[in-house]
């Protein structure tokens, strides 16, 4: 991709987060499922770490070696035409100049937006100090302007999802977190954990800039999210693990019936070769 492409991508990929439509994003994990989410017409297309990992054969929470996630995120961007964002976890480092790595890297893999979340992994301290966190939002900022491609940043907090601190404080500690993320420089906020209607339209009205929702069964609809102000609407590894699901009634269904009707509905040879066949860079790389 050329450097001029990648900044019109960004560009259209910032655009989509200020539309009348709220940005659905059912995350892949590898070629075949990025062509297939293209394939239904979505406008851009999300990695999710989580998937990428499991399907590599790593847990969850930067276990993958972070050239094994760039390299799944390059081929992602050579076999799709639109838009694609990078989850990249906390940035694979503690440091800004970390952060700042991680972002040349996702523009060298041709993505133009990426995720940075402030988990630490660490049960004693689950979340980034703020002021290490503003740095390295800083970095990224600083890198994307160096590397001449306007990076889409997707700043997330964890508190809800790893439920951190006094529940009656959750909700303050979030606001206070994403509204320094956005003067920061973040272009969306990000709060997975967070389900509540209520809440979310609150944080909505709160924050006043583009806030992603992480769906899950339970969460509410893509309609109701919409009539709440949420302007991006993400799936996470959900995807991912709903198709290992699948494998797992199919294999029971052959162990135990003997039949085979777990794989009805699933894409033909034919038309797996034709999305393959059909995907922007068809050729290996030498």
């Amino acid at each position: 991709m050329t450097n001029p492409e990648q900044r019109k991508n960004a560009e259209v990929f910032r655009g989509l987060h200020s539309g009348i439509e709220v940005l659905l994003l059912p995350n892949a994990w590898d070629v075949a499922s990025a062509r297939i989410v293209e394939e239904c017409g979505f406008t851009a297309i999300a990695t999710t770490s989580a998937g990428v990992a499991f399907s590599l054969g790593y847990a969850d929470g930067q276990k993958i070696r972070k050239e094994e996630m760039f390299e799944v995120v390059a081929r992602i961007a050579r076999a799709v035409k639109v838009p694609v964002t990078a989850d990249v976890e906390s940035g694979y480092g503690n440091r800004p100049e970390d952060a700042a790595q991680t972002a040349r890297a996702v523009i060298e893999a041709g993505a133009v937006g990426m995720n940075l979340e402030d988990a630490t992994g660490d049960s004693d301290r689950p979340l980034a100090e703020l002021a290490l966190q503003l740095e390295k939002i800083h970095a990224v900022r600083e890198t994307a302007i160096t590397q001449k491609v306007p990076l889409v940043l997707n700043a997330r907090t964890d508190i809800y999802l790893l439920q951190v601190g006094d529940p009656a404080k959750r909700y303050d500690e979030t606001v206070r977190r994403l509204q320094a993320f956005r003067d920061a420089g973040a272009d969306c906020v990000f709060v997975p954990g967070l389900r509540d209607a209520a809440m979310i339209g609150r944080l909505v009205a709160d924050l006043r800039c583009p806030v992603n929702i992480l769906a899950v069964p339970g969460s509410p609809s893509v309609p109701e999210l919409s009539k709440l102000g949420i302007a991006r609407v993400s799936l996470g590894s959900g995807p991912m693990r709903a198709t290992l699901g699948l494998l797992r009634r199919l294999a029971e269904e052959l162990k135990t019936a003997g039949t085979y009707a777990a794989m009805d509905g699933a894409p033909s040879h034919a038309e797996m070769n034709q999305l393959m066949n059909s995907s922007r860079r068809q050729k290996p790389e030498n």
